[in-house]
């Protein structure tokens, strides 16, 4: 953290997580100060870098894409450039919407989403046939119990 967030900072943090679309002015009511130091506070929480962009979530499946795949790719190589060369490959890539590196056998997982088996079928060939691609697994969705894309505020960190 580059400061200590005080408890106003952390429940404006909660209503604009629980709400992107909220007003100043009803943020401010909801914390307990008026809407110019909400405004500030705001503007700061956002050049700090804790409020990273506001978007609309939107519901995969109502909108086509009915598969949801993990895929964990193993690298030949672990050599910084190489992995900067599969992050980028995977970046240009639109059904990956998540690219996470790991420790352990597995070096990275990606999250996708396909229209279809056969979009995401081609996919996989596409990825395999990548530079330093040892191997992929990949592990179709079945259900999702749960999601939450937002931070736990509520829990607090020791220490």
């Amino acid at each position: 953290m580059s400061k200590n967030l005080d408890e106003i900072d952390l429940r404006i943090l909660a209503e604009i997580q629980a709400d992107g679309r909220i007003t100043n002015v009803e943020l401010a009511k909801r914390v307990g100060i008026s809407p110019p130091p909400c405004l500030r506070r705001v503007r700061t929480l956002e050049e700090e870098g804790y409020i990273q962009g506001y978007r609309g979530l939107l519901d995969p499946r109502r909108l086509g894409f009915d598969v949801t795949v993990f895929a964990s790719v193993h690298l030949s190589s672990q050599a910084d450039a190489d992995l900067r060369a599969f992050e980028d490959f995977v970046r240009a890539e639109p059904l990956v919407r998540e690219c996470w590196m790991l420790s352990g056998e597995v070096d990275f997982i990606l999250k996708c989403v396909a229209p279809d088996m056969a979009t995401f079928q081609d996919f996989v060939t596409h990825l395999t046939a990548a530079p330093h691609v040892r191997n992929v697994r990949t592990s179709l969705v079945l259900h999702n119990s749960k999601y939450e894309a937002a931070v736990p505020l509520d829990v607090k960190v020791a220490g």
